[in-house]
């Protein structure tokens, strides 16, 4: 709600946990820059998906085990690999997979961006969001515009920046900072700025592709994507050449709804509604049969 501080989870002296999770599986080429940028900072874990879980949003796996495979990534660094989503990933770098609990969760280096409406699909995201249910500070990066010549050690260097800053100054509570990184090298960054979310505008369509017997088939997500023209927004600050940094917390309740439907509660009053003998309606919390003269057994 408007008007409210937010307090600052401090860091100890002891140096940090990072554990570095995404949606993109272990195969993603932004392991390694991120991994690098970040062991100048702590030590760091990396656990990931097998395979890439892009759009997962905040699934979780409840009815069988997760395998966990050590792999060898192409600079030598291990990270572990769970056929689990990326929620799954931190749940168990965070209950007991690592030998303590992580300080900061960092999800990303996602090949390519969460702006606006789109953090509600995401995966990467939404393992940071795991990150702040636990209690565990938590930052959500992605590489806007992605493609296979992005130079991605650009946001890597920028949430090692960033997470200087934290370190040193402390981290917002129960607050994932979502940072959203253009198509620029370092030196053509115009800078960094702290935005809202914009408003995303999706092009998508049900589209029939064929038809077998009683079956049809059908595509509704296509690229067609576009964003409304908002200043102080996500959108605006990446297509200028900024970086943008939105903090997002996990409070779903619609405290001004709260207040204005506050009216209904007279009416939330079921013994003045009903459900009497028979679903008849109550006037004084007795059925009506009772009220015309019948009696109680």
């Amino acid at each position: 709600m408007a008007g409210r501080e937010c307090p600052l989870v401090g860091f100890g002296p002891a140096r940090p946990l990072i554990v570095i999770t995404n949606d993109d599986g272990v195969d993603s080429p932004a392991l390694i820059p991120l991994r690098q940028a970040l062991a100048q900072l702590g030590d760091v874990r990396i656990v990931v998906p097998d395979q890439n879980r892009s759009g997962a949003a905040r699934s979780i796996t409840m009815h069988s085990p997760l395998w966990v495979e050590e792999v060898e990534l192409f600079d030598g660094s291990v990270a572990y690999s769970s056929d689990g989503t990326p929620v799954d990933c931190v749940r168990m770098a965070a209950l007991g997979l690592l030998d303590r609990e992580p300080d900061l969760i960092v999800s990303g280096i996602n090949l390519g961006e969460n702006l606006g409406d789109d953090i509600t699909y995401s995966g990467t995201v939404a393992a940071a969001l795991e990150g702040i249910m636990l209690d565990i500070p938590a930052i959500a990066l992605s590489a806007q515009g992605y493609h296979p010549d992005y130079d991605l050690s650009v946001p890597a260097r920028f949430a090692q920046h960033l997470i200087q800053m934290v370190l040193k100054s402390g981290f917002p509570a129960k607050t994932l900072l979502n940072i959203n990184c253009p198509d620029r090298s370092w030196v053509d960054l115009a800078g960094a700025k702290l935005t809202v979310l914009g408003k995303r505008i999706y092009g998508d369509k049900v589209q029939h592709q064929e038809t077998r017997g009683n079956r049809r088939r059908y595509y509704i997500y296509n690229d067609e994507l576009g964003f409304r023209q908002e200043p102080g927004t996500d959108f605006e600050a990446v297509t200028a050449g900024y970086v943008s940094i939105t903090p997002l917390h996990f409070d779903l309740m619609s405290h001004e709804a709260l207040e204005q439907l506050r009216c209904w509660e007279p009416d939330l009053d079921l013994k003045r509604v009903g459900g009497g003998s028979g679903g008849e309606p109550e006037e004084d919390g007795r059925p009506r049969s009772l009220q015309e003269g019948g009696q109680e057994s």
